[in-house]
């Protein structure tokens, strides 16, 4: 069955080497062009038939094309997860729209890209909407100073104490970078004092007119993109959760849906379907679900997976997933899972039987 679709799109028999690069051309722009028209209402198998296909394709082509599918799909909540993989370690002029803009690549991909390719992959990267410290790691220490600058002037980026560090150093030397650095509002008050030494005079009476010396306890601790960029409704639409129910329902039927499913999907990332799974084993609605683990208030999700006794493991496991690996800072993730310890069952299943005081937004 596989073949006869694959054959609907695309007879690579009739496709031999000796067609013309014009032919092949052609039919990988109207592929692409296809599925980015049809995605939303692909199954997960026609899906991976695209991705078959594009893949064949886009190793036929020239690079002015290899652009043209990568521009297609960047834009794709889902996508050929192989075809954009393979195109977004391309050359820069066929990666950077994906590199910059697509919701398909994960953290560990974008983190390989960026260790092993050029520092125009590693640009294009630092403008994304939202970074990791997974991410933000690699790019501090293999990106040159023009990656350091950009990520540094990303507010939806997010670092680790190394990552700081490492900005930090080579601020030493460059004072675009101090000036960057002196924007942020996620700076420990240790990095504001290190900002502080190798600062040049101008940048360190910026910090003081900020405010940032004389009050640094007012600083906040987790790294933050201005609060309407941060809504629920901003994180919730980059997930297709029309998908994710489709895929969760064959789990249901095929008896593979506990919380050791749950908590690999969550592992894995794919925090739509783990939204969908985590709300079909605690019986609420998905609406409430994706609201819940969405927010920078965890107590709602931290009673109902209570009440539906799931482990400390699996709680620890979705705090890292989705908006919640860039919304909450590490101490955040141990104090709640310190409260959900903390917490008695019987309590729990009270609170979560009224459920009034579980806001759904």
């Amino acid at each position: 069955m596989t073949e006869a679709l694959q054959t609907e799109l695309v007879n690579f028999g009739g496709l031999s080497s000796e067609a013309s690069a014009d032919r092949k051309a052609e039919l990988a722009r109207h592929v692409a062009v296809l599925f980015s028209l049809t995605s939303d209402k692909c199954s997960d198998e026609q899906v991976d038939i695209y991705d078959t296909v594009l893949l064949r394709l886009v190793n036929m082509v020239e690079v002015e094309v290899r652009r043209f599918v990568a521009e297609r799909l960047a834009e794709l909540r889902r996508g050929p997860e192989r075809t954009i993989r393979q195109l977004a370690g391309d050359e820069i002029e066929v990666a950077e729209t994906l590199l910059r803009r697509s919701s398909v690549l994960k953290d560990p991909e974008l983190a390989g890209i960026a260790d092993v390719n050029s520092n125009a992959h590693r640009l294009a990267i630092a403008q994304r909407e939202v970074l990791s410290e997974e991410v933000t790691d690699v790019l501090v220490r293999r990106g040159d100073i023009r990656v350091k600058r950009r990520v540094a002037a990303n507010p939806g980026a997010a670092f680790s104490l190394e990552g700081f560090e490492g900005l930090l150093d080579a601020a030493a030397e460059d004072h675009a970078l101090q000036l960057a650095l002196s924007e942020r509002r996620d700076l420990a008050d240790a990095h504001i004092a290190r900002l502080v030494e190798v600062a040049t005079e101008s940048v360190r009476q910026k910090l003081v007119i900020a405010g940032a010396l004389a009050d640094a306890e007012q600083l906040p601790q987790a790294a933050r993109i201005p609060e309407q960029r941060m809504s629920n409704d901003y994180w919730l639409s980059r997930y297709d959760f029309e998908a994710a129910r489709t895929r969760v329902l064959t789990m249901m039927r095929d008896g593979r849906l506990n919380e050791s499913s749950l908590r690999w999907l969550a592992a894995d990332d794919r925090f739509a379907e783990a939204v969908v799974a985590f709300a079909s084993l605690t019986k609420v609605s998905v609406t409430e679900a994706s609201n819940w683990m969405v927010r920078l208030e965890v107590e709602p999700f931290l009673i109902v997976a209570k009440a539906n006794n799931l482990s400390s493991l699996t709680v620890a496991t979705l705090l890292k997933a989705g908006p919640w690996r860039h919304r909450l800072t590490v101490q955040a993730r141990a104090q709640a899972l310190a409260r959900f310890d903390a917490m008695r069952v019987e309590d729990a299943r009270q609170r979560f039987a009224l459920r009034s005081d579980l806001p759904a937004d």
